[in-house]
């Protein structure tokens, strides 16, 4: 039985919703300017028609889905503002995060559990699980501050930056070289060199958007 938004606890059910969809967006599981069909993915999620709706809503006031008049709802494709702003948001987020943690904090198995993952699905060049790995290390940083708004913030940040990875075809080349730096960003700080972790991650951040500003130029030309 499909369960409806209004059905007991509508505002949890939407937010649980919202976070699924969300997820499938991180995942890769849907990309930039795919037509999202209201009777296969409320089958999908096993809920109704009216609660997806809701969701719609919620996910278009955070600019990850489009309705198009008299044509549908779309997952957004991003512009070049919003890849920036990403970015500026992520080094504030995540390099601070990093610069005020102990390098014994819980979230740091996290991160090791996300190298080690990434490092398997490259051995078996599963590139879409890859990104999805180093997604998961991001949010390990971001857990380091022990905030659970920024934790929902960056979940939200998360989904519109996979949407900028689904304007390169080449997966390995998105995600493939990340897989190292962000060892590196761990082993030195775990060895206790907090400022050069810091610095670390933040070429790494550069580097990875200088990648998808690129991408998006390609898919924006002529």
């Amino acid at each position: 039985m499909k369960r409806q938004a209004g059905e007991g606890r509508g505002s949890t059910l939407n937010e649980t919703l919202c976070d699924e969809i969300r997820r499938l967006l991180v995942d890769g599981a849907l990309t930039p300017g795919q037509r999202l069909s209201e009777s296969a993915l409320s089958e999908q999620l096993g809920v109704s028609r009216n609660t997806l709706r809701e969701a719609f809503r919620t996910l278009a006031h955070e600019g990850l889905v489009t309705h198009a008049p008299n044509r549908g709802v779309f997952v957004t494709t991003p512009d070049m503002a919003s890849i920036v702003d990403i970015y500026r948001l992520r080094r504030f987020i995540e390099c601070r995060a990093l610069s005020a943690a102990w390098p014994s904090h819980p979230a740091v198995r996290e991160m090791r559990a996300a190298v080690e993952e990434a490092r398997t699905c490259r051995e078996q060049r599963n590139w879409q699980a890859v990104g999805s790995a180093n997604m998961a290390f991001h949010g390990a940083i971001v857990a380091l501050a022990d905030s659970a708004r920024l934790d929902v913030f960056f979940r939200q940040i998360s989904a519109e930056l996979r949407l900028a990875f689904g304007l390169m075809s080449d997966k390995e080349w998105l995600h493939g070289p990340y897989v190292e730096m962000n060892q590196q960003v761990l082993e030195t700080f775990e060895a206790g060199d907090t400022t050069a972790a810091v610095a670390l991650l933040e070429q790494y951040l550069a580097q990875s958007e200088r990648t998808v500003l690129a991408a998006w130029a390609r898919q924006a030309a002529p």
